[in-house]
């Protein structure tokens, strides 16, 4: 045998020695599970050490040996599904700066599909989501390279850069008739987790965007606030916006499940071995106290979004609003490695309270709704009043009352009816009115 093969056989040899050995130590840490190692795959081994060696030999360029090992690492985790994957130094440093909340590039999570880029969903506040990218979106180019055949590290280096670089995307989108493009300008993504605001008096919104380290912290924050904005009226009802939220850390989910539930499980994680199997119980505190409570969701609402739609759902303790979601019911673990690299694999599924699993399914809503625009005409009440009389009296009790009136018109046209802003919310807000209404017919 040549020297060159032989030292590349060595090589390969030593590598999976090592495979072999760490299988085995996981083996032995959990001895009634029921996987058993097989024993080392050495017609498997000599062809790859093969493939290697004729690589070496004869590929057009020379390459060197961490190339092609950390390709046939990737490509024995790309090959297991769309979530595990290889992370070098700068894309695991990216994933933990990412759970922080900032990060680079256009604001997309994205999957593959079928061999193109598909987009999960667009991040609030960031360059994709105010070019118009939407959830359900393939990139089908970045700018004049084809998506098809790549790697999904890949076409996400491609769409990385740095702030103020465009990037042409080539986009197909179900419902129009060709491909489109879209220009969209890199930007430093700073994702603040949790928003908020006051509704209408006595009814409150809070969206979040991914779950994060703090996002569970933020929430609480959120409602303390809402409930000092509403001293006078009391919180009658709150909205919690989950849409295109692509998901993020398991720990998150289950404090943002716990704020509403008071008892039970929030959610069951279930892995081959025994100490990947866990079950999160809520704790005794409704940090709403059972005021009428929607969630809203759509196609964009993925993993830890999914957690908390079902746990919420299952336990009856809010409304589930908008259309089917993502249906991502899989953890994926961090597993670092001694050279500041790290693989991201799938370990676990997970499962809703009432043991559903949401994988390639998705989480149903209760009351199904789609994302429609409304075009709400000035002056939509057929009826015509009094004080739309051309020289109407005023009215002797309240002279100030025609200012009112005519302030009241000139802010009805300058801003948007919530109807026609976001028919869903909208929506959202109506059923939260009836469910307290309900409350107080008991």
């Amino acid at each position: 045998m040549p020297a060159n093969a032989r030292n590349v056989l060595i090589l390969m040899f030593g590598l999976f020695l090592g495979v072999v050995l760490a299988l085995g130590q996981s083996v032995f840490a959990d001895k009634n599970s029921s996987s058993v190692y097989d024993g080392i795959p050495l017609e498997d081994i000599r062809t790859l050490s093969e493939v290697f060696g004729k690589i070496k030999e004869n590929y057009v360029e020379k390459i060197d040996d961490k190339t092609l090992l950390t390709n046939a690492i990737r490509g024995m985790l790309s090959g297991l599904d769309p979530h595990s994957s290889f992370l070098d130094l700068d894309e695991f440093k990216e994933l933990t700066v990412g759970t922080r909340g900032e990060f680079g590039g256009l604001g997309i999570v994205v999957g593959m599909e079928n061999g193109f880029v598909k987009v999960i969903s667009p991040i609030d506040d960031t360059p994709a989501q105010r070019a118009g990218i939407k959830a359900g979106d393939l990139i089908i180019r970045l700018d004049k390279k084809p998506v098809k055949g790549m790697e999904l590290d890949e076409a996400v280096k491609l769409m990385r850069g740095k702030p103020g670089e465009p990037i042409d995307l080539l986009v197909s989108r179900e419902g129009v008739d060709k491909p489109f493009k879209v220009t969209v300008v890199r930007d430093k993504i700073r994702v603040k987790s949790v928003k908020y605001r006051v509704l209408e008096p006595g009814y409150g919104y809070i969206r979040i965007t991914q779950f994060q380290e703090r996002t569970g912290e933020d929430l609480l924050k959120a409602i303390d606030d809402i409930k000092k904005k509403n001293k006078k009226t009391g919180v009658n009802g709150l909205v919690l916006d989950l849409r295109n939220n692509p998901g993020g850390l398991l720990d998150a989910a289950v404090a943002v499940s716990d704020a509403f539930l008071t008892e039970g499980v929030i959610v069951s994680v279930r892995g081959r071995h025994r100490d990947s199997q866990h079950s999160f119980q809520a704790t005794p505190v409704d940090r709403i106290n059972g005021i009428p409570l929607v969630v809203l969701v759509n196609g964009g609402s993925a993993s830890a979004s999914e957690i908390v739609a079902g746990a919420l759902q299952d336990h009856k303790r809010a409304v589930i609003m908008g259309t089917q979601t993502f249906g991502k019911g899989s953890v994926q673990s961090i597993v670092k490695l001694g050279n500041n690299t790290a693989l991201k694999m799938t370990t676990a599924r997970y499962y809703t309270p009432n043991d559903r699993t949401i994988q390639a399914k998705g989480i149903t809503p209760d009351i199904k709704i789609s994302h429609v625009e409304v075009a709400v005409k000035k002056g939509d009440d057929p009826y015509v009043k009094e004080a739309d009389l051309q020289g109407h009296l005023m009215n002797d009790k309240n002279p100030d009352i025609e200012k009112k009136i005519n302030k009241k018109n000139e802010s009805d046209s300058k801003e948007k009816p919530l109807a026609s802003k976001d028919y869903p919310l909208y929506e959202a807000l109506n059923l939260l009115k009836g469910l307290h209404l309900l409350s107080g017919m008991k």
